[in-house]
């Protein structure tokens, strides 16, 4: 089944980022109109509103002897243009969250629309069938209307709701936490990390290297290396490291972490369906069109929130995977020796020859 938040926010996105519109002869040539007329629309019967309560105030002709409902109105139309402006603000920073790199493709796509909208992106005009609308309320409140061809039924905000939301510390469009930020500070904290990794900024450095008690070593104290066919029949030496210890060490870090974000569970969401389900790095996200997405192992906000138990846990397990596979596997994947002369290119079976040996010897079976 289509996930059309998925469908319209990616080729939105494209489209954007094509700049494909730029190429269009015709829309070029057009008189495209981008004038929404938000406010003068809205207050532009607002001066004979005002002047008709206040009329009715002066000559005692109210709905009831105290004037209350006239007096509230009159109060209402003088707040407005302040409540106008940071419900407005507020509209803007919400749906610029679309924009970000780590946008979560899962989100209601008609928060993207709107963006453009208000961003005035090419094809999202007055002309093109969009149109902005702001309402004031009676009961003080005002809401916002987006329409246009994309959007299935108009998208409404309501200033008041929407106060309510941000006070509560949650968002319109949910912004996706930086998991890899979080996960480079984790690597470095967690003392996985040889001392002088990194810098004082927390950036690694070039000879960031896995810490020596976590790299497996024999009986006598000489280093438990793997045997790497690099061909010709020569070999060499790679170290082996302690994977039991290091979950260990790290394990504690990655549980705070967690926990951190289950804070806000509609980021963990985000973090799962941008970063988790797939187990895609950076590096991977950039060869691509756009960063991967969950698709079919994607997350519905609607559905999942509040999140079960079973779900948090299965986000534990795969941030744990995410760091393993995203931070330390570089650490620990054909590591030199650090010993000059185990570093050196051998003949294959003369090696495996001697460690089978050195096995025999060290376990005493011959």
């Amino acid at each position: 089944m289509e996930n059309k938040n998925i469908t319209y926010n990616l080729s939105i996105q494209q489209a954007n980022k094509s700049n494909v519109l730029a190429y269009n002869s015709n829309y070029v040539a057009s008189n495209i109109d981008t004038t929404f007329g938000i406010l003068d629309n809205a207050y532009k019967n607002t001066g004979k509103q005002y002047a008709k309560l206040k009329m009715a105030v002066q000559s005692g002709k109210c709905i009831d002897e105290y004037c209350d409902y006239e007096n509230k109105q009159l109060v209402r139309l003088e707040n407005a243009p302040t409540v106008s402006i940071n419900f407005i603000e507020q509209i803007v920073d919400e749906l610029s969250t679309t924009e970000d790199t780590y946008y979560d493709v899962n989100n209601d796509y008609s928060f993207m629309v709107a963006n453009c909208m208000m961003t005035n992106k090419p094809g999202f005009s007055k002309t093109e069938g969009y149109n902005i609308r702001l309402d004031l309320l009676e009961d003080g409140s005002q809401e916002i209307i987006f329409e246009g061809p994309l959007l299935e039924k108009p998208l409404i905000i309501n200033s008041n709701t929407l106060n309510a939301l941000l006070n509560s510390g949650n968002d319109l469009v949910t912004e996706t936490p930086d998991i890899n930020a979080d996960m480079l500070k984790l690597l470095i904290d967690s003392g996985v990390l040889a001392e002088g990794s990194a810098d004082e900024n927390g950036q690694l450095l070039p000879g960031a290297a896995v810490a020596d008690e976590f790299v497996l070593k024999n009986t006598d104290g000489s280093y438990d290396y793997e045997i790497i066919d690099i061909g010709m029949g020569k070999g060499r030496n790679i170290l082996k490291f302690d994977l039991d210890k290091i979950a260990k060490k790290t394990k504690p870090f990655i549980n705070a972490e967690v926990s951190g974000l289950l804070q806000q569970e509609q980021s963990v969401v985000a973090a799962w369906n941008v970063f988790i389900a797939r187990g895609s790095s950076e590096e991977e996200d950039d060869q691509m069109m756009q960063n991967a997405n969950a698709g079919s192992l994607a997350w519905d906000y609607k559905k999942v929130l509040p999140l079960s138990q079973e779900n948090k846990q299965l986000f534990e397990v795969g941030y744990a995977k995410y760091f393993a596979k995203n931070y330390l596997k570089q650490f620990m994947t054909n590591k030199l020796p650090v010993v000059e002369q185990d570093a050196a290119v051998f003949d294959l079976e003369e090696a495996k020859e001697a460690k089978a040996q050195k096995f025999i010897q060290d376990n005493k079976l011959s």
